[in-house]
């Protein structure tokens, strides 16, 4: 009778897209845990296994580790903006769905730590402090107020500086709930909690606090062909 270890099929072997994952996701845990300053690429490798070379040569240094997390995050979460989505989904609605995608990952651990680590070693590594701006919050910012601008050519919204309300928009959605996370304070809000919080903000950002008509003008978008199918 053969024994299970003969049995059992041979482990699949990861992609190097898997093992990269896999690799940014580990660093983000040692960041959340350790912090940046007492992380080593040999506590990431104790997490993980492989070799030490391996990371070098894919991401060239501990910094370049966490660059590479916050930048790789940033594009997932801009997924919600991208131009196929934005075409066939009212102003709205995308902004809601960039806020949530947005929110609920930096209310990650893999955020969390890597912004707790940028914070406290900022003075000492304000290249570190730069890279992580400009391709976290920068590239969210940039992207958002091409949205915003978009918006505006078609009308359905007024602003004076598109760029300016993007930077807005985001510091409303990270508001004190991201605050209190990493402070510790408070929990990780729901996926119900963020939404709602979410919403609120958007909702806040398009029609303001003004007892007067409200600044966004909604406008019906032409049937799409997918949506005459249907």
């Amino acid at each position: 009778m053969a024994s299970p270890a003969m049995t059992q099929p041979p482990k699949k072997r990861q992609t190097k897209a898997e093992r990269r994952s896999a690799i940014l996701q580990a660093a983000g845990e040692a960041f959340f845990l350790q912090g940046y300053a007492a992380t080593s690429i040999d506590s990431i490798i104790e997490r993980l296994g492989g070799s030490k070379r391996a990371i070098y040569q894919e991401f060239g240094s501990k910094e370049g580790l966490l660059v590479a997390f916050v930048s790789e995050g940033s594009n997932l979460l801009l997924a919600s903006l991208d131009d196929a989505y934005v075409e066939h989904h009212d102003l709205r609605e995308t902004l809601i769905e960039f806020g949530c995608a947005m929110t609920s990952a930096l209310l990650g651990p893999g955020f969390i730590g890597a912004y707790r680590s940028v914070l406290s070693e900022a003075l000492r590594f304000p290249e570190l402090a730069q890279a992580y701006y400009v391709n976290g919050p920068g590239k969210a910012q940039h992207r958002l107020a091409q949205v915003l601008n978009s918006a505006k050519d078609r009308g359905e919204i007024r602003l004076e500086d598109c760029d300016a309300a993007a930077c807005h928009l985001l510091g409303m959605l990270r508001d004190n709930v991201h605050l209190r996370v990493v402070l510790g304070l408070s929990p990780r809000p729901s996926q119900k909690d963020i939404r709602k919080h979410v919403t609120s903000a958007v909702d806040l950002f398009l029609h303001g606090a003004s007892a007067s008509a409200p600044v966004v003008v909604r406008k019906p978008r032409p049937a799409t062909k997918t949506a005459e199918k249907k």
